[in-house]
């Protein structure tokens, strides 16, 4: 039985203040994941470590070390006390020009580090409405199996349709649903056990109809992971 998992995206937001606000507001439920700017990682690991929530990071390096100036590396999270890291964001992929291969050398360094990736997937308006859905989907997975074995153990995939991200439009229930039931059958035979998340403009008034559909784990939560008591509602629908 598939558990589900609500992750917050913080994004370039936050400060010390807010971070203090916030898990003094927050009254966790459920498995809950905490992204934080990377400034902020050490404290928010602390808080969540409190509250029995997870820290995650939003982005890494594929290498271990080295002079990559601005950095950070799989290791260096994981010294931090931090469990998950998102790879291939649509953010990531369209403003710092992430490809499909940069996205699998990061998404392997992170397992390789004891670390869970969490692998965004998901297509842009135009591809949406030219029919290519399932193909962008498809190639951006196949990007990250190759040829490894077992790619998708300890892993976690968030199905973020790029045309929802930040813009008020959410994707149907049946739409999502159908996504997310393409993506575990073109896993073959780990996609029924791997956690397969929804992101797109994910709030607490439409949390529980996602959830209820068969193939919808949890979340990938973006501006409304910064309002605590919003971002509690949605937590709360995914127990």
């Amino acid at each position: 039985m598939r558990q589900k998992l609500v992750v917050a995206n913080w994004k370039m937001h936050g400060s010390s203040a807010f971070i203090r606000g916030f898990f003094a507001e927050f009254a966790p439920a459920g498995n809950v994941v905490i992204c934080p700017p990377y400034p902020y990682l050490a404290t928010v690991a602390a808080a969540c470590a409190e509250k029995g929530l997870e820290a995650g990071a939003q982005n890494l390096n594929a290498e271990p070390q080295g002079a990559f100036t601005g950095e950070v590396s799989a290791a260096m999270l994981g010294d931090l006390g931090v469990r998950y890291v998102i790879v291939g964001h649509s953010e990531r992929r369209s403003l710092y020009g992430e490809s499909n291969t940069v996205v699998a050398e990061k998404y392997h360094a992170a397992r390789a580090a004891g670390l869970v990736p969490i692998l965004c997937v998901g297509e842009t308006l135009e591809q949406r409405e030219s029919g290519n859905t399932l193909q962008v989907i498809a190639e951006q997975l196949a990007a990250v199996s190759g040829e490894a074995e077992s790619p998708w153990d300890n892993a976690v995939i968030a199905y973020e349709p790029v045309w929802a991200i930040g813009t008020g439009k959410t994707a149907t229930p049946e739409q999502a649903q159908e996504v997310h039931a393409f993506i575990r059958q073109a896993l073959g035979a780990e996609g029924q056990s791997i956690q397969v998340l929804y992101g797109g403009s994910v709030k607490g008034d439409n949390a529980a109809e996602l959830f209820a559909q068969a193939d919808i784990d949890g979340a990938l939560v973006g501006g409304a992971s910064l309002k605590p008591e919003e971002f509690a509602k949605i937590c709360s629908a995914a127990v």
